[in-house]
């Protein structure tokens, strides 16, 4: 009796598949983490890059960079006259977050109002990529680009580089389907454009 119940095979494949199922299971959730990670990546790059481009094509979210007139300011020696490049070492960079600007390199244009509403706006436009995108996890920064020209009678005299990025110290998190109790930050993207016409409340 005993030999027939150690040679009796019946549920050898139940045993066998009840014994690769969690691995597979682990592969299998593990494939749908990896194309959900490559797609909320996607999503948030797409995003900044949604930001970057209403950033340069609507008012700027410091107003000291659209008031600011270069003509008669000293620099390396040489004062500006009206139709000068405005060289990269005029102007450092300023940084600016959900709730103020400030300047982060020097030297920094003249102080002006932050422009809430602009910002909102660029953040708004992040949220048609990518959702859970909120006004704590962006910043924009300009920076110098080496290009605009004194007294512009078109528009600001700056024509910074502008770059929309999530904050390295507020990123957005994602929780993988396999370890659900888990999760960690995404990378700190970012886009940089030169800015355009800097004015206005629309974008294509």
């Amino acid at each position: 009796m005993s030999a027939r119940v150690i040679r009796n095979q019946q549920g050898a494949s139940a045993v066998e598949f009840a014994i690769v199922l969690p691995l597979l299971l682990i592969f299998l959730f593990g494939i749908i983490d990896g194309g959900r990670l490559l797609w909320d990546l996607n999503r948030l790059q797409k995003a900044t890059q949604y930001g970057a481009r209403m950033a340069v094509v609507t008012d700027v979210v410091e107003g000291g960079l659209s008031g600011t007139t270069y003509v008669g300011v000293n620099v390396g020696g040489v004062i500006l006259t009206q139709g000068d490049r405005i060289p990269a070492s005029a102007f450092g960079e300023v940084t600016c977050n959900d709730t103020a600007c400030t300047c982060t390199v020097t030297p920094c244009p003249t102080a002006g109002t932050y422009n809430d509403t602009a910002f909102d706006r660029i953040v708004n436009r992040m949220k048609l990529m990518k959702a859970d995108v909120d006004y704590g996890n962006v910043e924009v920064v300009y920076r110098s680009s080496g290009l605009g020209f004194a007294g512009d009678p078109n528009g600001m005299d700056l024509s910074p580089l502008v770059t929309v990025r999530v904050r390295a110290d507020n990123r957005l998190r994602f929780r993988p389907l396999t370890t659900p109790w888990t999760s960690f930050d995404l990378p700190a993207l970012a886009t940089t454009l030169t800015a355009e016409d800097s004015a206005g409340t629309a974008s294509n």
